[in-house]
C-alpha cells in the first residue's frame, strides 16, 4: 500500500470505530495530516475532556496518554506504540522522589508535567515549562522556604532558579531532554552568521550557555 492509501484506510477506520486521533507536534507530518487535533502534551490532554468518542488514540509518548486516561476514566485511551517513551521522564521514578524527600525534609517537590503519573502522585505540585517560575515562587512561599526539589529536567530547574532566585535542587542532577541538549552554542553561532537579523527563541530545557544567547 502507498502512504496515501494507508492514511485513507486509517481515516476510514476512525469513522467506523468511533475513534479520535490526537497527535503531538513532534509526530511526523504524515501522522499530523490525519490527526483530528494537533498540540502540545498538556494541551492535548486537556482537550480530551471535550471529546465525546469512545476511543482516543494518543500519538505521543506514554506520560501523555497516562494523563489523558486519568482525565477520562470513561474512555479508552490507546497508545499506538508501547515503546513510545520519553527519555527525560525516565530519569525519575517514584522511588527516587521518595528518596529525595527523605534526604531533604520539609522541601516541596515540584514535578515537570513531562513525567509519569507515578512520579506526579508523589509530588506536591506539577508545572509546565511556561509556568514553572510562578509555580516555584508560589509553593516556596506556601512552604516558607527558599529552596525546592525539582525534577526531572535539570536544565529547566536551572532556568527556574536563575529567574526566581529560589534554589532548585535538581532531581536528578543529570536529568535532561536529549533533543534540547543537541543544540549547542556552536550551532547557534553558525546559524546567526547565516541569518544575522533573525531573532533567537530558546526553550528552557536547553542548556544554560545556549539560553543565554537568546
Amino acid at each position: 500500500m502507498t502512504l496515501k492509501q494507508i492514511q485513507e484506510e486509517i481515516l476510514k477506520l476512525k469513522k467506523q470505530n468511533d475513534v479520535i486521533l490526537l497527535a503531538h507536534y513532534y509526530q511526523p507530518i504524515e501522522i499530523q495530516e490525519i490527526a483530528d487535533h494537533l498540540g502540545g502534551s498538556l494541551e492535548l490532554s486537556r482537550l480530551t475532556n471535550e471529546v465525546n468518542t469512545e476511543y482516543i488514540i494518543f500519538a505521543g509518548v506514554d506520560f501523555m496518554a497516562e494523563t489523558a486516561s486519568i482525565l477520562n476514566q470513561d474512555k479508552r485511551v490507546l497508545l499506538p506504540s508501547s515503546e513510545a517513551c520519553c527519555p527525560m521522564a525516565a530519569f525519575l521514578d517514584e522511588k527516587m522522589v521518595k528518596k529525595f524527600r527523605l534526604e531533604n525534609p520539609g522541601l516541596p517537590f515540584v514535578t515537570y508535567v513531562n513525567s509519569t503519573a507515578a512520579v506526579k502522585a508523589e509530588s506536591d505540585i506539577c508545572c509546565t515549562s511556561s509556568n514553572a517560575v510562578k509555580v516555584v515562587e508560589k509553593i516556596s512561599k506556601e512552604f516558607n522556604t527558599n529552596a525546592v526539589l525539582f525534577g526531572p529536567d535539570a536544565n529547566l530547574a536551572d532556568y527556574v532558579e536563575e529567574k526566581s532566585h529560589i534554589k532548585c535542587i535538581k532531581c536528578p542532577p543529570q536529568g535532561h531532554c536529549y533533543v534540547h541538549t543537541l543544540l549547542t552554542v556552536e550551532n547557534v553561532k553558525k546559524i546567526r552568521q547565516e541569518h544575522s537579523n533573525a531573532k533567537l527563541l530558546v526553550h528552557p530545557e536547553c542548556e544554560r550557555e545556549v539560553r543565554h544567547l537568546a
